[in-house]
């Protein structure tokens, strides 16, 4: 091999490695967002510390509720147990609509919709991960673009109006785990969710973000149309 292409090869794996980090985003964006948006409950950064909410340190790869110490809701304790990372395709989503991914997070954050923005704000969180050049190129993410949710969320999905009555009809089988009171005896109550939050949290386990195998299986089977109509039931449904 000559001196030029001994030369080359470290020089052209630099250029990939940071053109491949513009397609995430922009992280001067990012910082102002995290800035924004995060800084009131979250630190990153070498001297960062939980507070409010968790420190954003190598947030990449590690498990939902995955810091020993931290008083993290039953929810995300329970994401955790269910064998979810925090992947990059998996933070695009929280941070879109927190409660779509997980049920009843102590999060009070509303959502960013801009993808733009997101993909700046985690732009900037991967600074602070333990392989930064690899994300979202190769593990923990396996990414090689930015991320893509496809049509689970889109407008005309949420735009749906599902029918309660045929819900009512559906809920038969939700009903043999999730009780129809809403108390929560180690499964989460389903009953007067938020009907956006409900279809998106159907879509997340048949897109498989949300990692239940059970409920991955169950969303896979129902329609667009039968996800908006048990919605529409149990956004009204009477203890």
């Amino acid at each position: 091999m000559g001196r030029g292409v001994k030369f080359l090869l470290p020089l052209l794996a630099a250029l990939s490695t940071s053109a491949a980090a513009e397609t995430l985003g922009d992280t001067e964006s990012g910082a102002k967002i995290f800035a924004r948006d995060c800084a009131q409950c979250h630190m990153v950064g070498p001297d960062a510390q939980n507070r409010i909410g968790p420190n954003l340190n190598s947030v990449y790869g590690r498990r939902a509720g995955g810091i020993d110490g931290f008083q993290y809701s039953k929810s995300m304790i329970r994401m955790g147990a269910d064998g979810m990372d925090w992947t990059l395709e998996r933070l695009d989503a929280y941070i879109e609509n927190p409660r779509a991914l997980v049920s009843d997070t102590r999060m009070s954050y509303r959502g960013l919709k801009d993808p733009t923005q997101r993909h700046d704000l985690m732009a900037y969180l991967r600074n602070y991960s333990d392989s930064p050049q690899n994300i979202p190129e190769a593990e923990p993410t396996a990414l090689r673009t930015a991320p893509d949710l496809g049509p689970a969320l889109s407008p005309e999905i949420l735009a749906l109006q599902g029918d309660p009555e045929y819900g009512a009809y559906l809920s038969a089988e939700c009903t043999t785990c999730h009780l129809r009171d809403g108390s929560a005896a180690g499964i989460p109550s389903i009953t007067n969710w938020p009907a956006d939050d409900f279809v998106a949290a159907m879509h997340a386990y048949k897109s498989k973000l949300r990692p239940h195998a059970v409920m991955q299986m169950m969303a896979g089977r129902l329609s667009n149309e039968e996800i908006a109509a048990l919605a529409a039931y149990y956004a009204i449904i009477q203890n």
